[in-house]
């Protein structure tokens, strides 16, 4: 995982980008990922195929973060910024997202595959953190 979003320097390097001023792992807020599903090393290539219940584990210098997965957007607007706040909740689909402060989790990449028209957002919540 890379600090930013930047095609050129982060996601077209087949990196998984972190969004600025989103919240670090295992800290409250939301801890936003972006990647490429279908290009540039594909690190969210089947990010469509993860089901409520999953876990994901994020590993940093001090500690690995577990999250599972609760929900998922299949399909919203490249500009959905609702997606990213601290309390993830879209702004073009309110029914989707949580309601109260946490410690989430916020992958997204582009949908249908092979296009980036929509984005497909994978939302956890974190379960554990095992210090290192």
């Amino acid at each position: 995982v890379a600090e930013g979003i930047g095609r050129a320097d982060v996601l077209d390097r087949g990196y998984v980008g972190h969004y600025p001023r989103t919240a670090q792992p295992g800290r409250p807020g939301n801890v936003a990922l972006a990647g490429h599903r279908n290009t540039h090393g594909e690190p969210f290539r089947h990010l469509d195929r993860l089901d409520r219940g999953d876990e994901i584990r994020i590993e940093t210098r001090d500690a690995v973060h577990t999250y599972v997965v609760d929900r998922t957007l299949p399909r919203t607007t490249p500009g959905d910024g609702g997606v990213l706040r601290p309390v993830p909740r879209s702004g073009v689909l309110p029914a989707y997202g949580y309601d109260r402060p946490g410690h989430y989790l916020t992958l997204t990449t582009c949908t249908p595959a092979y296009t980036s028209t929509y984005r497909l957002v994978v939302w956890g919540t974190l379960r554990s953190v095992r210090l290192r």
